[in-house]
């Protein structure tokens, strides 16, 4: 059975799963219908950060796959339309390189400002991470939150810790322009 999270709440991933090694990150999202509404294009990405908190790489639309093979991003979903994960990212834990110490899963709205688009206009924006090997969902948060204003979102992230791969959902809105500012925001 999956553990279901709110903001701030963590879970120890390799308890879950002892043996987890291939973890399936599926996010999902519906914007909200109006006769006044474009296209919303959200995108989901991950920036893997060092032990000393910097930005060893990010990986996302412009970037499918992390250099060490581990992180490779299933493509870009340019509308979030239909039921279920809208964007996927396979993680394989074991081939993480060493110095990379924390994965920051987010989301943002592509153009948001030209497009006047915030997260207030999406609803049943949620995460689950899978064990790939098992097919069993491990941790789902259902992102919870007032975000108005805001164009990105701090998801969860996945990190290291006494050896141990964790889970923590994050939920923070922020208010930036691409996600090279959400990496500077994270990796401060």
């Amino acid at each position: 059975m999956s553990v279901k999270l709110s903001k701030n709440q963590g879970v120890s991933l390799s308890k879950e799963a002892p043996n987890l090694k291939r973890v399936l990150i599926g996010l999902g999202w519906d914007p909200v219908k109006s006769a006044f509404s474009s296209k919303m294009d959200i995108d989901a990405s991950i920036i893997c950060i060092d032990d000393n908190n910097r930005k060893e790489s990010v990986v996302y639309y412009g970037k499918l796959k992390h250099s060490s093979g581990a992180i490779i991003h299933q493509g870009d979903n340019l509308t979030g339309d239909g039921d279920g994960d809208d964007e996927q990212i396979e993680i394989n834990l074991d081939k993480i390189p060493n110095n990379i110490q924390k994965l920051s899963i987010i989301i943002n709205i592509y153009s948001a400002y030209g497009r006047k688009q915030d997260f207030s206009k999406v609803k049943n924006c949620f995460v689950h991470a899978d064990d790939m090997d098992s097919h069993k969902e491990l941790v789902r948060y259902d992102v919870d939150g007032n975000f108005k204003g805001s164009t990105g979102i701090f998801v969860a992230d996945i990190y290291r810790y006494n050896g141990e791969w964790k889970f923590k959902a994050i939920g923070e809105g922020v208010k930036v322009a691409d996600i090279k500012e959400m990496v500077a925001i994270k990796c401060r």
